[in-house]
Protein backbone atom coordinates (compact mmCIF):
# COMPACT_ATOMS: atom_id res chain seq x y z
CA UNK A 1 0.00 0.00 0.00
CA UNK A 2 1.28 3.47 -0.93
CA UNK A 3 0.78 6.49 1.27
CA UNK A 4 -0.04 9.33 -1.09
CA UNK A 5 0.49 12.72 0.50
CA UNK A 6 1.59 14.60 -2.63
CA UNK A 7 1.48 13.79 -6.35
CA UNK A 8 3.61 15.18 -9.14
CA UNK A 9 1.39 16.02 -12.10
CA UNK A 10 2.87 16.33 -15.59
CA UNK A 11 0.60 17.98 -18.16
CA UNK A 12 0.48 20.24 -21.16
CA UNK A 13 1.42 23.90 -21.37
CA UNK A 14 -1.40 24.11 -23.94
CA UNK A 15 -5.09 23.49 -23.23
CA UNK A 16 -5.47 21.01 -26.09
CA UNK A 17 -8.12 20.78 -28.78
CA UNK A 18 -10.95 19.39 -26.60
CA UNK A 19 -12.66 21.07 -23.65
CA UNK A 20 -12.54 17.63 -21.94
CA UNK A 21 -8.84 18.13 -21.19
CA UNK A 22 -9.21 21.37 -19.23
CA UNK A 23 -12.34 20.09 -17.50
CA UNK A 24 -10.59 16.89 -16.39
CA UNK A 25 -7.51 18.78 -15.18
CA UNK A 26 -9.75 21.01 -13.06
CA UNK A 27 -11.72 18.05 -11.73
CA UNK A 28 -8.57 16.16 -10.84
CA UNK A 29 -6.99 19.14 -9.07
CA UNK A 30 -10.14 19.83 -7.06
CA UNK A 31 -10.46 16.15 -6.13
CA UNK A 32 -6.88 15.98 -4.86
CA UNK A 33 -7.29 19.19 -2.85
CA UNK A 34 -10.54 17.98 -1.30
CA UNK A 35 -8.76 14.81 -0.14
CA UNK A 36 -5.82 16.71 1.32
CA UNK A 37 -3.40 15.39 -1.31
CA UNK A 38 -0.85 18.00 -2.30
CA UNK A 39 0.23 18.68 -5.87
CA UNK A 40 3.64 19.35 -7.36
CA UNK A 41 3.57 20.61 -10.93
CA UNK A 42 5.62 22.59 -13.43
CA UNK A 43 4.78 26.03 -12.00
CA UNK A 44 3.28 27.44 -15.19
CA UNK A 45 0.35 29.81 -15.68
CA UNK A 46 -0.66 28.44 -19.10
CA UNK A 47 -2.48 25.45 -20.55
CA UNK A 48 -3.54 22.42 -18.55
CA UNK A 49 -0.92 23.32 -15.96
CA UNK A 50 -2.81 26.51 -15.21
CA UNK A 51 -6.19 24.75 -15.10
CA UNK A 52 -4.81 22.22 -12.63
CA UNK A 53 -3.19 24.87 -10.42
CA UNK A 54 -6.24 27.13 -10.38
CA UNK A 55 -8.51 24.26 -9.33
CA UNK A 56 -6.20 23.34 -6.44
CA UNK A 57 -5.94 26.98 -5.34
CA UNK A 58 -9.73 27.42 -5.57
CA UNK A 59 -10.11 24.56 -3.08
CA UNK A 60 -7.36 25.99 -0.83
CA UNK A 61 -5.24 22.93 -1.54
CA UNK A 62 -1.50 22.47 -1.14
CA UNK A 63 0.41 23.09 -4.38
CA UNK A 64 4.08 23.54 -5.19
CA UNK A 65 5.27 24.87 -8.53
CA UNK A 66 8.74 23.97 -9.77
CA UNK A 67 9.98 25.97 -12.74
CA UNK A 68 13.34 26.57 -14.41
CA UNK A 69 14.57 30.15 -14.36
CA UNK A 70 14.51 30.35 -18.18
CA UNK A 71 10.73 29.86 -18.14
CA UNK A 72 10.23 32.43 -15.37
CA UNK A 73 12.04 34.89 -17.60
CA UNK A 74 9.58 34.13 -20.42
CA UNK A 75 6.81 35.21 -18.02
CA UNK A 76 4.95 31.91 -17.82
CA UNK A 77 5.44 31.33 -14.08
CA UNK A 78 2.26 31.21 -11.99
CA UNK A 79 2.55 34.38 -9.94
CA UNK A 80 -0.07 33.60 -7.28
CA UNK A 81 1.44 30.37 -5.95
CA UNK A 82 2.57 30.68 -2.36
CA UNK A 83 5.26 28.05 -3.02
CA UNK A 84 7.03 28.56 -6.36
CA UNK A 85 10.49 27.03 -6.51
CA UNK A 86 12.78 28.36 -9.20
CA UNK A 87 15.52 25.99 -10.29
CA UNK A 88 18.41 26.23 -12.71
CA UNK A 89 17.44 23.60 -15.28
CA UNK A 90 14.84 21.13 -16.49
CA UNK A 91 16.93 18.35 -14.92
CA UNK A 92 16.78 20.07 -11.53
CA UNK A 93 13.04 20.56 -11.95
CA UNK A 94 12.40 16.84 -12.50
CA UNK A 95 14.70 15.80 -9.66
CA UNK A 96 12.99 18.14 -7.19
CA UNK A 97 9.51 17.10 -8.32
CA UNK A 98 10.51 13.46 -7.81
CA UNK A 99 11.90 14.19 -4.35
CA UNK A 100 8.75 16.02 -3.23
CA UNK A 101 6.24 13.44 -4.52
CA UNK A 102 4.78 10.08 -3.55
CA UNK A 103 3.63 9.28 -7.09
CA UNK A 104 3.49 10.63 -10.63
CA UNK A 105 0.56 11.22 -12.98
CA UNK A 106 0.61 12.42 -16.58
CA UNK A 107 -2.41 14.17 -18.03
CA UNK A 108 -2.54 14.94 -21.75
CA UNK A 109 0.37 16.99 -22.97
CA UNK A 110 3.10 17.19 -25.56
CA UNK A 111 6.73 16.18 -25.84
CA UNK A 112 7.70 17.53 -22.41
CA UNK A 113 4.89 15.71 -20.64
CA UNK A 114 5.77 12.44 -22.34
CA UNK A 115 9.46 12.89 -21.58
CA UNK A 116 8.72 13.54 -17.91
CA UNK A 117 6.51 10.50 -17.37
CA UNK A 118 8.78 8.23 -19.39
CA UNK A 119 11.85 9.30 -17.43
CA UNK A 120 10.22 8.78 -14.04
CA UNK A 121 8.80 5.43 -15.19
CA UNK A 122 12.30 4.44 -16.36
CA UNK A 123 13.64 5.34 -12.91
CA UNK A 124 11.02 3.00 -11.40
CA UNK A 125 11.99 0.24 -13.84
CA UNK A 126 15.62 0.62 -12.75
CA UNK A 127 14.63 0.47 -9.07
CA UNK A 128 15.58 4.08 -8.36
CA UNK A 129 12.19 4.56 -6.69
CA UNK A 130 9.12 2.46 -5.96
CA UNK A 131 6.45 5.14 -6.32
CA UNK A 132 3.43 4.63 -8.59
CA UNK A 133 3.44 6.11 -12.10
CA UNK A 134 0.32 6.54 -14.19
CA UNK A 135 -1.62 8.14 -16.99
CA UNK A 136 -5.01 9.81 -16.65
CA UNK A 137 -6.29 8.83 -20.08
CA UNK A 138 -8.71 11.68 -20.74
CA UNK A 139 -10.91 11.22 -23.83
CA UNK A 140 -8.70 8.34 -24.98
CA UNK A 141 -5.77 10.70 -25.53
CA UNK A 142 -3.17 8.09 -24.66
CA UNK A 143 -4.78 5.18 -26.55
CA UNK A 144 -2.28 5.23 -29.47
CA UNK A 145 0.61 5.41 -27.00
CA UNK A 146 -0.74 2.41 -25.09
CA UNK A 147 -1.02 0.46 -28.35
CA UNK A 148 2.62 1.29 -29.04
CA UNK A 149 3.69 0.17 -25.56
CA UNK A 150 1.86 -3.13 -26.03
CA UNK A 151 3.67 -3.53 -29.35
CA UNK A 152 6.98 -2.89 -27.57
CA UNK A 153 6.13 -5.75 -25.21
CA UNK A 154 5.23 -8.03 -28.13
CA UNK A 155 8.53 -7.17 -29.83
CA UNK A 156 10.47 -7.94 -26.61
CA UNK A 157 11.76 -4.42 -26.00
CA UNK A 158 9.69 -3.93 -22.82
CA UNK A 159 9.03 -6.61 -20.22
CA UNK A 160 5.47 -7.34 -19.07
CA UNK A 161 6.45 -6.56 -15.48
CA UNK A 162 7.67 -3.10 -16.49
CA UNK A 163 4.67 -2.41 -18.73
CA UNK A 164 2.36 -3.27 -15.84
CA UNK A 165 4.05 -0.66 -13.65
CA UNK A 166 2.35 2.11 -15.64
CA UNK A 167 -1.14 2.53 -14.16
CA UNK A 168 -3.71 3.75 -16.68
CA UNK A 169 -7.27 4.89 -15.94
CA UNK A 170 -9.72 7.26 -17.59
CA UNK A 171 -11.43 8.09 -14.29
CA UNK A 172 -9.50 10.07 -11.64
CA UNK A 173 -11.13 8.24 -8.72
CA UNK A 174 -10.10 4.87 -10.15
CA UNK A 175 -6.57 6.10 -10.81
CA UNK A 176 -6.15 7.39 -7.27
CA UNK A 177 -7.56 4.15 -5.80
CA UNK A 178 -4.99 2.14 -7.76
CA UNK A 179 -2.21 4.49 -6.65
CA UNK A 180 -3.20 4.03 -3.01
CA UNK A 181 -3.26 0.24 -3.43
CA UNK A 182 0.00 0.17 -5.40
CA UNK A 183 2.44 -2.60 -4.52
CA UNK A 184 5.68 -2.35 -6.54
CA UNK A 185 6.53 -5.40 -8.64
CA UNK A 186 8.85 -7.87 -6.97
CA UNK A 187 11.65 -7.02 -9.42
CA UNK A 188 11.70 -3.41 -8.16
CA UNK A 189 11.77 -4.60 -4.54
CA UNK A 190 14.70 -6.89 -5.33
CA UNK A 191 16.65 -4.11 -7.03
CA UNK A 192 16.01 -1.75 -4.11
CA UNK A 193 17.14 -4.47 -1.69
CA UNK A 194 20.34 -4.97 -3.69
CA UNK A 195 19.55 -8.61 -4.52
CA UNK A 196 19.70 -8.24 -8.32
Amino acid sequence: MSEIHRLAIFCGSNPGARPDYVKAARTFGAMLASRGIGVVYGGSSVGLMSALAESVLDELGDIIGVIPRMLVEREVAHKTLSDLRVVGSMHERKALMAELSDGFVALPGGIGTLEEIFEIWTWAQLGMHDKPCGLLNIAGYFDPLLEFLDRAVEEKFVRDVHRSMLIVESDPESLLARFEAYDPPRVVKWINAGTI
